[in-house]
């Protein structure tokens, strides 16, 4: 009665417990009452007692609990076995000599047994055990490298017994420190607490090479005491060395006798054949040593050195003695490249570790790149793998190596997704392109504007290459689409180019047949050139293309041209004596300007400007012509530079013709020139302006050549008449004596027509060059002055006309004239300002220049100043000088340096408050005066010449 009263009673308690799992309607609540229940970790015995009641009711709740239940098991079974295993490591390190085999099979047991090595305690005591089998390791190694490094500072000793001993006592103090270093590194071996874990071998083995080495150090150093000691004491006792006994007898004076050598027992006879073969075989194994060890090939170099000695053993007696000594040098290289191999080898490597681990702590603003971090990483891991082959390998130095590549690794990373990132964008960007491409060719198939459609070519390619960077295999599939598309764009252009160029083809066969026709048509000329230009302006061509048309088009009407010019010119060869006079003299003023001499070049210069004005000697007598009475004689005028060749006719009606002129009157010309046929027939509205003057000069000069070779010799010229009126001359009042034939400019070949050139209403209108104006100014148009000042500004009668050759001829030997005048004067400025410099600093007034070579701006009594200031000794204040400077700076508007702008801007104010003072630009000359009174320096001597540069030029 008792047990079945306290069930329900029981059961109550449990469904409370539980959140009323037992009384939930469905099993899906129940199931997630029990795991909230669960969730607040209630205790084992609870667990049990409600997995118990509810197991028989509903097995899906239950199963929660029976979970829970078995978890709670194993994990009670895991804590006894790690508490277990932890024990058995603890001892472990406990030990204070670790085997390493051991620590490695406490990990392999626990993971067997199941211990939660993830968790703590054991994954501290797995960590503890691996660093100390690290420490371990790394100690073995350190002591193998200690006693190959003892071997190497034994064999330094060796090698330098070999040398003379004060080689030795140079090396002395690095031998000390090196020794005393390597028993310090011996010492922290020895006291590192893992010491006693190492094998039992390494101990001996390690005191073994201390003692060979501090035995080696102490003879060496007693030897080379003793050396010392003999080579201060003749009496002394040589060393036991015997290259330094050598060495010091020969110092005493002693002889020291050669060493006999031994006598070799005869060898026995050996077959040529057999020691060939001995010679080839050790030869070949000598060759694979020295490639080795010359590759640094530490391992290889081992390798072929064994065989090496195998062959020697074999071959040893037939080999010959420089063979011999080749081989046994051979192999000590051998020797000392393995093991200074092994002892760098670790030191490379903790160089790039260091390198590898620097790669992310570089200063801010040098971090590298993507790319640059992919090469970098590259070649650190290649001189690793070349490290490996020389050495030992290190798995500490190697995790810490590829840890930290791994980590600068992720640079690359970012950087190759941010690549395949953009590759992607500009492959869309792209496509976009070639179907944009796409549509514009289709809308523009039939392009009127040819140049508008050419630039949007040109911009569609600029896009396409500034679309970005993209693979070499994803370019390959769009280029060709690319070309597909933008060839369909671009044929229409393509098509218009290629007519256009059949135009101009043929345009330069026409140009060709124009420029073979004995009379060249300027109308049909410039027709030509217009359609050339009009399809050049329509249809663009690539330039050398558009160049190398152009080139074949003109040339054809270049050299019809050339060759009326050259016709021309062979007309015009013939001179007369007048421009035979001119072109002498103007030869004569170009050998006076190469002299540099400027009187000769002045009084050549009058020379020619008598030519000029004809009165050179003519070559032979003639009657002397009879005044005029309304105008001057022939010759009797003069005429200005050349360069004032305007304004031909544009004098008074009363003014006389010059003798060219007076030559163009008679009759007997005027129907030659009338009835000659020109060579080039332009029309009055076809050409401009220009080219109907130079085709009329050109006319003229042929017929009047013609004519003149048709003629017979001419008698004496009468004395001019009187003109009233000339070409051109359409002054109010003036009346034209007989009209001028259409379409001439009027005179004989060889006339200039600067003043007398048709306007644009024809000749004598108001609108031609030369005439007079109809605001009264008069036809000269403002003369200029004279070429050198020796001449009055205003238009003279010119004398005889000249032909093209000598007027272009005097025009250039006056311009170079000029300009050798301009640059003697110059030149003489230059030299008369260092003069009064050198005269200012030697204090001797005998080198002032004169008043003639200091021009024109120095009076002479500004001169007496200057000397009477250079000839007496400094007297002038320091401040009156400096005023004196910057008042000549102010007349010359020179700049003033910087430290005395300040004083030049009081002085400035000054000058303003006197205004009835004279300005310094007026007293220039007193203040140079004064400024060359006081005491010479380099700063007022600059200040000085750069004012006086410029005053003495005014």
């Amino acid at each position: 009665m008792t047990s079945t009263s306290s069930k329900p009673h029981d059961l109550q308690a449990l469904d409370t417990l539980t959140g009323g799992a037992f009384t939930a309607p469905t099993s899906g609540e129940r199931a997630a009452r029990i795991r909230d229940w669960l969730a607040g970790n209630p205790a084992p015995e609870q667990m049990q007692e409600v997995f118990k009641e509810l197991s028989g009711r509903d097995k899906g709740a239950a199963r929660l609990l029976r979970e829970k239940l078995d978890e709670l098991k194993r994990a009670k079974s895991q804590e006894t076995i790690a508490a277990e295993w932890a024990q058995k490591a603890e001892a472990l390190l406990a030990q204070p000599k670790l085997n390493i085999a051991d620590a490695l099979a406490w990990q392999r047991d626990a993971a067997k047994a199941g211990a939660p090595l993830s968790r703590e305690p054991l994954a501290g005591f797995k960590v503890q055990l691996a660093e100390r089998v690290k420490g371990i390791e790394d100690l073995q190694h350190r002591a193998q490298v200690h006693r190959e490094a003892a071997v190497l500072l034994a064999q330094r000793f060796e090698v330098l017994s070999t040398k003379g001993w004060q080689d030795a006592q140079a090396a002395e103090e690095s031998l000390r420190a090196d020794v005393a270093h390597w028993q310090q590194q011996a010492a922290d071996i020895t006291a590192d607490a893992n010491w006693n874990s190492l094998d039992a071998r390494f101990a001996p083995q390690l005191e073994a090479s201390k003692a060979q080495l501090l035995v080696v150090s102490d003879a060496f150093h007693a030897a080379l005491a003793q050396a010392q000691a003999a080579a201060a004491d003749a009496a002394a006792p040589l060393p036991p060395v015997p290259v330094w006994a050598d060495e010091l007898r020969a110092a005493r004076g002693e002889v020291v006798a050669p060493k006999a050598a031994p006598a070799k027992p005869a060898a026995p006879k050996v077959d040529p054949a057999v020691r060939a073969a001995a010679q080839d075989a050790v030869q070949a194994a000598l060759a694979k040593l020295e490639q080795e060890t010359a590759e640094g090939h530490g391992k290889a170099s081992a390798g072929a050195a064994a065989a090496l000695r195998a062959v020697l053993k074999e071959h040893g007696k037939l080999v010959e003695a420089p063979l011999e000594a080749r081989v046994h040098a051979a192999l000590v290289a051998a020797g000392e490249l393995e093991g200074w191999q092994r002892w760098s080898a670790d030191k490379v490597r903790e160089d790039l570790v260091a390198k590898a681990e620097g790669l992310l702590k570089r200063p801010e603003g040098q971090a590298l790149g993507g790319r640059k971090m992919q090469e970098t990483l590259r070649s650190l891991r290649d001189q690793w793998k070349q490290a490996d082959q020389g050495g030992v390998p290190n798995h500490a130095l190697w995790k810490r190596f590829d840890e930290a590549c791994n980590e600068a690794h992720k640079v690359v990373e970012a950087w190759l997704e941010k690549v395949r990132a953009d590759a992607a964008e500009h492959r869309a960007h792209r496509v976009a392109l070639i179907e944009e491409v796409r549509a514009w060719a289709a809308e523009h198939a039939n392009p009127t504007d040819l140049k508008a459609h050419n630039r949007a070519l040109h911009q569609f390619a600029d896009r396409w290459r500034d679309a970005g960077h993209v693979g070499e295999k994803l370019f390959a599939e769009l280029q060709p689409q690319w070309n597909e598309a933008f060839g369909a764009a671009r044929a229409p252009f393509e098509a218009a180019q290629k007519a256009s160029i059949e135009r101009r083809q043929a345009m330069i066969a026409e140009a060709a047949e124009l420029g073979a026709q004995p009379m060249l048509r300027i109308d049909a000329v410039k027709a030509l050139q217009q359609r050339w230009q009009a399809e050049a302006q329509s249809v663009p061509l690539d330039r050398r293309h558009e160049q190398k048309l152009w080139d074949a088009f003109r040339a054809p009407i270049d050299e019809a041209f050339n060759r009326k010019t050259a016709e021309r010119e062979k007309v015009s060869s013939a001179m007369s004596e007048h421009d035979r006079h001119v072109l002498e003299a103007s030869k004569a003023l170009d050998a006076a300007n190469a002299g540099g001499d400027v009187q000769k070049i002045r009084a050549a210069i009058a020379r020619l400007e008598a030519a000029l004005r004809g009165e050179a000697p003519p070559p032979a007598p003639a009657a002397k012509p009879e005044p005029s009475s309304d105008g001057p004689a022939v010759g009797a005028t003069e005429v200005v530079a050349p360069g004032q060749a305007a304004a031909e006719f544009g004098e008074s009606a009363e003014q006389a013709p010059g003798s060219s002129d007076a030559e163009a009157q008679p009759g007997t010309h005027a129907p030659a020139h009338a009835a000659a046929s020109p060579d080039l027939v332009a029309p009055a509205d076809g050409a401009d302006a220009s080219a109907r003057s130079d085709v009329a000069a050109h006319d003229a000069g042929e017929a009047a050549a013609a004519e003149e070779a048709k003629a017979p010799p001419a008698p004496p010229k009468p004395a001019p008449k009187p003109v009233v009126a000339v070409r051109g001359d359409d002054r109010p009042g003036n009346k034209k004596a007989e009209a001028v034939p259409a379409g001439r400019a009027g005179g004989r070949f060889g006339d200039r027509r600067d003043g007398a050139r048709p306007g644009p209403g024809g000749p004598g209108r108001p609108g031609d060059r030369g005439a007079a104006r109809p605001d009264g100014r008069g036809g000269d148009r403002g003369a200029p002055a004279g070429r050198f000042g020796d001449r009055p500004p205003r238009f003279e009668d010119r004398g005889p006309r000249l032909g093209d050759a000598a007027f272009r001829a005097q025009r250039e030997a006056l311009e170079r004239a000029d300009l050798a005048l301009r640059k003697l004067a110059a030149q003489a400025h230059g030299e008369a300002l260092t003069q009064v410099l050198g005269a200012w600093e030697q204090r001797d007034a005998s080198r002032l220049p004169s008043v003639q070579e200091l021009g024109r701006a120095v009076t002479p009594a500004v001169r007496s100043g200057w000397s009477q200031a250079i000839g007496t000794a400094p007297k002038a204040a320091p401040d009156e000088a400096a005023e004196a400077l910057l008042r000549l700076e102010m007349a010359a508007e020179v700049p003033t340096p910087a430290e005395q702008l300040d004083a030049r801007r009081a002085l400035q104010l000054k000058l303003l408050t006197k205004r009835g003072d004279p300005a310094p630009a007026q007293t220039w000359g007193q203040d140079a005066g004064k400024v060359l009174a006081a005491a010479h320096d380099p700063a007022s001597a600059r200040r000085l010449q750069n004012a006086l540069k410029a005053l003495l030029r005014k």
